[in-house]
């Protein structure tokens, strides 16, 4: 068989790399459910009709059809985030489900961009959203903030940035410009990190909008805080409108109630050049970033009282989404992430001989049954090949089995330290940072 050549935008992780993640997911999943957010898993496959009905996405959604199929599309693609499917499940699950409804969820996701760092085409997000019937209190806004600010806070990640505007305020704004085509400037200018200013204003240009009306949407761009003094700079721009009053007032609140989280690896900001380009948000809109990832937002979500709606209820949600992937992997292909030791296993127990296997098998279940990762060495080469097996795999402990003989005890060597004692595979423990796997960060390479 000839040597498989890599496919971009499908990144593959070794082993250690693979213990970031799942430390990271870990992390996730402990936080998120001590605030009482419970997990689901969607189907990964959707009626293209739903994936396409909100926003301009039809370019990203990869088709699922049969190899040898006669028709070219069965009506069926794969979920290109996690909302979307959320919206389907709730309306499809509302008679069983208690409002308002916490959810997280971890799931792959599929998206036909064109492969770079940071965006890909196959990637596992994180997300936590509370749905309501009818209606949904604006403290949830800022819940999920918080929630998220804690989970990533627990992290050794760079230091992270949490933009967060209103889609009311900046809609608002753009109405009282008289401009009626308000979901295309929100386009444009959630473009702005990938087109800078100029651009922004070449696209609004395009869109119909005069000289004075792109110059005040560009001001109202620019203008961040980390307190509510934005409020300020808005009012100043000169512009009103009925929404843009109830846009200002809702972010200053969310400003305000989640000052407690900003610590010195996590800030929120208020950023009035944040828009979220799908058509579904209504209000709160987030972004996250890290200085290590530019441009790219690794987090983002926000408030969208209309996503779902059955005829009878409606169902308001709010939400943020963490790209674990975008997050991980340029950090781990830099040298940045890693762990202490590319397998799980706390201890290996060595092999005096072929003799002895049943015995240090024993040993293995009884530390097994303790909640201690081990494994029994390959074969009953010399101890100190043993070790060395331990060594080349990042394992702590080697465990050495007494055998039968009178006055003799098992004995334990950290092999880091050299140290080695007597020790009990019924009551032994290793130090709780040696159990598993430690999340080390590197320096760039």
């Amino acid at each position: 068989m000839a040597r498989p050549s890599s496919l971009s935008g499908f990144p593959e992780f070794l082993p250690s790399q693979r213990a970031v993640e799942l430390a990271v997911i870990d992390a996730l999943r402990e936080t998120f459910e001590l605030h009482g957010f419970g997990s689901i898993e969607t189907r990964s496959v959707e009626q293209l009709d739903q994936l396409l009905r909100k926003g301009d996405t039809s370019h990203e959604v990869y088709v699922l059809r049969r190899l040898h199929a006669e028709d070219s599309d069965s009506g069926l693609g794969l979920h290109f985030d996690l909302t979307v499917p959320l919206a389907r499940y709730v309306l499809e699950h509302a008679s069983r489900l208690e409002f308002p409804f916490r959810r997280y969820q971890i799931q792959r996701c599929w998206r036909g961009e064109r492969p770079q760092e940071g965006r890909y085409r196959e990637f596992t997000q994180a997300d936590i959203d509370i749905i309501g019937r009818d209606v949904l209190s604006a403290d949830a806004d800022v819940e999920v903030t918080t929630v998220m600010a804690e989970a990533l806070s627990r992290l050794p990640l760079p230091p992270v940035t949490l933009q967060i505007n209103n889609r009311k305020l900046i809609e608002g704004f753009y109405l009282g410009l008289g401009i009626d085509d308000t979901a295309a400037v929100m386009r444009a200018v959630d473009k702005l990190d990938k087109v800078g200013p100029d651009g922004v204003l070449g696209l609004l240009a395009a869109a119909g909008l005069s000289t004075a009306q792109s110059g005040a949407c560009a001001a109202l761009a620019q203008i961040r805080a980390n307190d509510t003094s934005f409020t300020d700079s808005v009012t100043r721009l000169g512009v009103t409108h009925p929404l843009l009053d109830e846009g200002l007032q809702e972010l200053a609140t969310a400003m305000a109630a989640v000052a407690p989280t900003n610590t010195d690896t996590f800030t929120v900001v208020a950023d009035l050049s944040i828009a979220r380009g799908l058509d579904y948000y209504t209000g709160t809109v987030f972004e996250g970033r890290t200085a290590e990832h530019g441009s790219l937002s690794i987090c983002a979500g926000g408030r969208y009282d209309a996503l779902a709606g059955d005829g009878r209820s409606t169902y308001p949600g709010v939400g943020i989404s963490l790209g674990i992937t975008r997050l991980l992997a340029p950090l781990i292909a830099r040298g940045l992430l890693d762990t202490d030791r590319s397998v799980p296993s706390c201890v290996l127990v060595a092999l005096p001989s072929e003799d002895s296997r049943p015995l240090s098998l024993d040993v293995a279940r009884r530390l097994r049954a303790r909640g201690i990762p081990t494994e029994l060495a390959p074969s009953a080469a010399r101890y100190g090949k043993q070790i060395r097996h331990a060594e080349r795999r990042g394992i702590p402990y080697v465990w050495f089995p007494a055998g039968d003989e009178p006055g003799t005890s098992d004995e334990v060597k950290d092999i880091r330290s050299g140290d080695q004692q007597p020790a009990d595979a019924s009551s032994w423990l290793p130090p709780a940072r040696d159990l598993r796997p430690q999340i080390v960060r590197g320096k760039s390479t």
